[in-house]
Parts: structure tokens; sequence; C-alpha cells
């Protein structure tokens, strides 16, 4: 499992074939460097169940 922007979707996805699997993944709004932490906060929060789902799925 893991969390990034949807600037990464594509090359996760690359990436996930060349290594011959397919992660679990949540992807958040593209960009977050430049966010305040409020907006990281939120972010987070948007995605919580998600990738709480995700963590948890069979």
């Amino acid at each position: 499992m893991f969390v990034a922007s949807t600037e990464f979707i594509e090359a996760a996805a690359a990436q996930g074939q060349a290594l011959g699997f397919e992660p679990a993944a949540c992807y958040v709004q593209h960009p977050i460097q430049d966010r305040s932490d409020a907006e990281i906060q939120a972010l987070a929060d948007a995605a919580f169940e998600e990738i709480l789902s995700r963590l948890t799925a069979d």
C-alpha cells in the first residue's frame, strides 16, 4: 500500500508492471509539496477511508 499524488499514476503503473505486481495504491491531488499543514491534513482526512479500506481488503 502506498500513497502518492496523481502526478505519479502512470509511473506507478509502469513500475508495478516492470516488477510484476500491482500494489494497492491511493492517489491524492497533486501537487502536495507547496501545501500548508492544514491542506495536507485535509488531503489525509479525505484519503483516510480509502487507505483503510485498501489496507484491510482481502
